[in-house]
This record gives C-alpha cells, sequence and structure tokens, in this order.
C-alpha cells in the first residue's frame, strides 16, 4: 500500500512579520499588531483574511493510511516553534513518499506552507522534486495541479472550476460523517488567544478524518476501492476512533450514527 496523508493546517496573524512590515515597535503588543492590522485589512477589503504569506501555522493536522493502519494526530505540540511544525510536516514527506491529500490544499494550506518554508528556510527536496533527482516525479509531483501525488479533493470534485467548489462540511454531512463540530476556521485566533490551544488542535484532527472519510467515497467513485474495501476502511476509522480516550472523537462518534 502506497501511504497516504491527509493534512490540514489551522493558523494565525503572522503578529512578528506584521510587526516588521508596519513598522511597529515592542511598545504595541502582538494581539494590538493583530487588531492593528485586522483593522485595515477589513477597511481596505471588507474582510479580515489575511494574505496568504501572513499566515502564521500554529497547527498541522495529519491522518496517515499505511499498511499499519490509521492514525490522526498533530504534528509537535501547541508550544512548539512554527518552523518546527513545518519541518515535522515536510520530514514525513521525505521519509515515506507518501500521497498527498486535502481539501483546498492547493488554494491555500499549500500556498501557506510554501511561504512560511521560504522565510524560515525549511528545506523539503523530495516535495519540490519535479524530476532532477527521481524521474517519476517528472510526470507526477506534489507541486503540478493535476498530479495525483497530491489530490486537492475540493479541485478535483469542482473540475478545476472555482465557482463550483463546494465546503468540506458540507459534502461531510451529505455523505453522512460528522462534518464540523462546533468550530470552524473564523473562531481559531479568538480561541487561540484565549488559551483554548487543545481545542484548535482537535478540531483539525477532526477536519482531516472528515476529509479521509470523503476521499475514501472519492476512491469508492473511482472503482480504486470496491464496497467491501471501502466499508472495511470506513470501520477501520470508526475502531480507531474508539480507542482513543480523547474527548473530541467520543463526540465525533456520537455525532456519526452507525451505518452512515
Amino acid at each position: 500500500m502506497i501511504p497516504t496523508l491527509v493534512f490540514d493546517l489551522e493558523t494565525l496573524p503572522d503578529a512578528a512579520g506584521l510587526r516588521r512590515l508596519n513598522g511597529w515597535g515592542p511598545e504595541v503588543s502582538d494581539l494590538e499588531v493583530v487588531e492593528r492590522a485586522l483593522a485595515v485589512r477589513r477597511e481596505a477589503t471588507g474582510h479580515d483574511f489575511m494574505p496568504l504569506h501572513l499566515h502564521q501555522v500554529a497547527v498541522i493536522g495529519c491522518a496517515f493510511r499505511d499498511d499499519n493502519g490509521f492514525r490522526v494526530k498533530c504534528i509537535g505540540g501547541p508550544d512548539d516553534p512554527e518552523s518546527a511544525l513545518l519541518a515535522g510536516f515536510f520530514k514525513t514527506i521525505e521519509r515515506y513518499t507518501p500521497k498527498l491529500v486535502s481539501w483546498n490544499g492547493s488554494g491555500f494550506d499549500l500556498p501557506v506552507l510554501h511561504y512560511r518554508s521560504l522565510i524560515h528556510g525549511v528545506p523539503a527536496p523530495r516535495y519540490w522534486d519535479m524530476g532532477e533527482e527521481d524521474r517519476d516525479f517528472k510526470y507526477n509531483n506534489y507541486i503540478s495541479r493535476y498530479h495525483p501525488r497530491h489530490t486537492d479533493l475540493m479541485d478535483v470534485l469542482a473540475k478545476f472550476n472555482g465557482r463550483a467548489n463546494a465546503p468540506l462540511d458540507d459534502l461531510a454531512k451529505l455523505c453522512g460523517f460528522p462534518g464540523k463540530l462546533g468550530m470552524d476556521g473564523s473562531k481559531v485566533w479568538e480561541a487561540w488567544t484565549t488559551g483554548r490551544a487543545d481545542e484548535v488542535r482537535a478540531y483539525c484532527e477532526t477536519d482531516v478524518v472528515n476529509t479521509w472519510l470523503v476521499y475514501c467515497r472519492f476512491q469508492l467513485l473511482r472503482g480504486e476501492l470496491d464496497r467491501h474495501a471501502y466499508d472495511a476502511e470506513i470501520a477501520l476509522v470508526r475502531e480507531t476512533l474508539a480507542a482513543s480516550d480523547a474527548p473530541h472523537w467520543a463526540e465525533y462518534l456520537a455525532a456519526w450514527p452507525a451505518g452512515d
């Protein structure tokens, strides 16, 4: 089995970067730096979604499927520096050369990882290979939008047409899966700054499980899984989550009726 890595980011406004770009000194707290930047952004655009290069990576959630089973975790800990999270993610790619699966990874997660790795100088030669080191990567690499080494499931299902994009939460729930449980990306900044980092990490983990479940359904459509194999994958996810004592998995399973 080729390993598969499903990934998702949770990000915060980059206070240090905003401070540097705007010339704000130490007399301005990180919280005020971000609030000022968000206010400027709202005034200029009508929303406070920051440019991708100004998203600091706070959490990288991963679901990993290989011959040893199915695992879900966040890379590193809530107090680890951003550079360590980035290095941990790319180290997994260096070690396993997995298929990557995401929801809007091409539009958000990977560009953020690119910019932040550039800022921190985090090397990732396997990820960036486009055939220079491994000839197979010339025709199937992580960078190309249309190569299956990375499947942006939202992009593929929309036939690479942004006007046809659909939210993961809606698709997961329409397929009978739990979807999001009480949090979304717009609430991450508030939760993180009020000491609820564990809640953000739990949310990110549930998002990668939602993505994996929808991807399994997609693989059923493609014929990559037959009905028996699909049912076995879904059962494996249930069994793995049920074996955990983390409260968010109990809540997740409670929202996922048997048979779906």
